[in-house]
């Protein structure tokens, strides 16, 4: 049997996907990226691919001018008719809402959301995120609920941080692919954005990654597991992971 393939799809040659990738190649899945922004095509068969995730970026989802902004809205369409499970991260959910009829906007009052923040879940969402968490943002922008999604959670700053249509696509504002890494690359290259209104300093971003960081990870693995449940019970079986893995599935 083929090992299931997740596609991600990244905005930038340094554009990292961080712990979700890590955790979807400990489950078993190949890692294929593409990045449209620097003319790499999307695919137009979805059969390979067990799941598509499409990451953040600098760039905003009203951005047409961009070609590959327009591409990436159209062709979510093309993922939510195929039946493939998506997951859009932060510029990915923004992109999401704005293909269901949703728009994406600053906040009224100028402010941002740099740094960890918490959520708590909706009742709907519970199942899914079951308590409040501490989850690392980066973004002035922010989507509004389109018109037949289930909104799963909110934040205090921005309402709208995770949201789910139909069975299988999800929409999360925020980043849980952040590893120390990431962070301190995005803090070295984008220090600037720190000094804007709502942004956490650098020495505060990383005492609550320390704090904050381990949970985050935990629930996008179970996340995960979650997101790709028809087929993910019978590959962890076959590929034999260990109780580790199991343990964390089940948590």
């Amino acid at each position: 049997m083929m090992t299931p393939t997740i596609l991600l799809v990244l905005h930038r040659q340094q554009s990292c996907p961080g712990l979700i990738a890590e955790l979807l190649k400990r489950k078993g899945y190949q890692i294929e990226q593409k990045r449209p922004a620097l003319g790499e095509p999307l695919p137009h068969d979805l059969s390979p691919y067990a799941g598509v995730v499409i990451f953040g970026g600098p760039m905003s989802a009203n951005d047409e001018h961009l070609p590959f902004i327009r591409q990436e809205i159209d062709w979510i369409g093309h993922v939510l008719a195929a039946g493939t499970p998506y997951l859009g991260v932060c510029l990915g959910a923004q992109m999401l809402a704005r293909h269901l009829g949703g728009s994406v906007c600053g906040h009224d009052t100028g402010r941002v959301e740099i740094g960890f923040h918490p959520i708590i879940p909706t009742p709907e969402g519970e199942p899914i995120l079951r308590e409040a968490l501490h989850v690392y943002q980066w973004h002035k922008e922010g989507f509004s609920l389109p018109q037949g999604a289930t909104l799963l959670a909110r934040g205090r700053v921005f309402e709208n941080q995770m949201f789910r249509y139909g069975a299988n696509a999800y929409g999360v504002q925020f980043h849980p692919e952040m590893t120390p890494a990431i962070l301190a690359r995005w803090l070295r290259e984008a220090s600037s954005h720190l000094t804007l209104t709502g942004a956490q300093c650098a020495l505060g971003q990383r005492a609550r990654h320390a704090l904050h960081g381990p949970a985050q990870r935990r629930w996008i693995d179970r996340f995960l597991t979650h997101w790709l449940a028809p087929g993910e019970s019978v590959h962890r079986a076959q590929q034999g992971l260990g109780d580790e893995d199991t343990r964390l599935a089940r948590a």
